[in-house]
């Protein structure tokens, strides 16, 4: 065997291991039987409907939504300004700011976590939903940075310029010049920013007030105690949105990131 389908047959074997537990839930969610196995008895969609049926996963999906609603638009908002004052202006400490908004990036979430954790204790704060969306917000504001700062650079600011000279206002060009252009690029940091809140488990554990639970947290509690096919059916929603959302936005950022303006 030469050492190139050596590499081949390695990566396959490696995709497999990881992508083999994902397949099986997938497979699972539609089991007929109580008790998850295979040979499975036969397809049904009765674990959906239990799933759809139990309050506390329902309470649990509208918390994740609406967590992952406004982290998007509170980072997809931050994000926009910050794109524009570190590519359109030069100003001193750019530098820092930059590797200042992109550390949540390189910092380990579980240290992030602790961090922002121990220093609201300090300041005598108890964890509650805007911690909580604060923390996801910190979060996922790098990705919305990076996606609008790429799309931005590709803007020639011949077309601002144009529309100054023409009398428009600072803001009048943005709103109608500039943000039409950006449109594409926010519409797809805000679907990571989506993505990244509902998904997040790590950071909400410490960051969630008592009471509380996210998808992941219920998923997380549910798993603790046994599991039972309802966890199969969540499991297969939370693959289609984690899986089906950043692909969407990473199809956006890529195909309008190609159009030269």
């Amino acid at each position: 065997m030469s050492a190139w389908a050596f590499i081949r047959f390695y990566t396959i074997l490696v995709y497999t291991f990881m992508f083999a537990p994902i397949a099986v839930v997938l497979v699972l969610a539609f089991n007929n039987s109580q008790f998850g196995g295979f040979p499975i008895d036969g397809l049904s969609l009765r674990w959906f409907h239990a799933l759809f049926e139990n309050e506390a996963i329902m309470r649990a999906f509208r918390t994740s939504f609406i967590l992952g609603l406004m982290t998007a638009l509170v980072a997809t908002t931050i994000g926009i300004l910050a794109a524009l004052a570190l590519v359109r202006y030069q100003f001193r400490g750019k530098d820092w700011v930059t590797t200042f908004l992109i550390s949540p990036v390189l910092v380990p979430e579980t240290v992030l976590a602790v961090g922002l954790l121990i220093f609201l204790r300090w300041l005598h704060m108890p964890r509650s939903f805007t911690l909580l969306l604060l923390g996801h917000s910190i979060i996922a504001l790098p990705f919305v940075v990076l996606v609008v700062q790429a799309r931005l650079v590709g803007i020639r600011r011949e077309y601002e310029e144009a529309a100054r000279s023409l009398g428009a206002s600072p803001v009048q060009t943005f709103f109608s010049v500039t943000f039409p252009l950006l449109l594409p690029a926010i519409f797809a940091g805000a679907l990571f920013a989506f993505t990244i809140s509902f998904d997040n488990i790590t950071a909400t554990i410490f960051w969630r007030p008592s009471g509380m639970e996210t998808v992941p947290t219920q998923i997380f509690g549910m798993l603790r105690h046994s599991v039972s096919p309802e966890i199969n059916a969540l499991g297969f929603v939370m693959i289609c949105i984690t899986v089906g959302v950043p692909l969407l936005a990473g199809g956006l950022a890529r195909y309008f990131s190609r159009r030269k303006i």
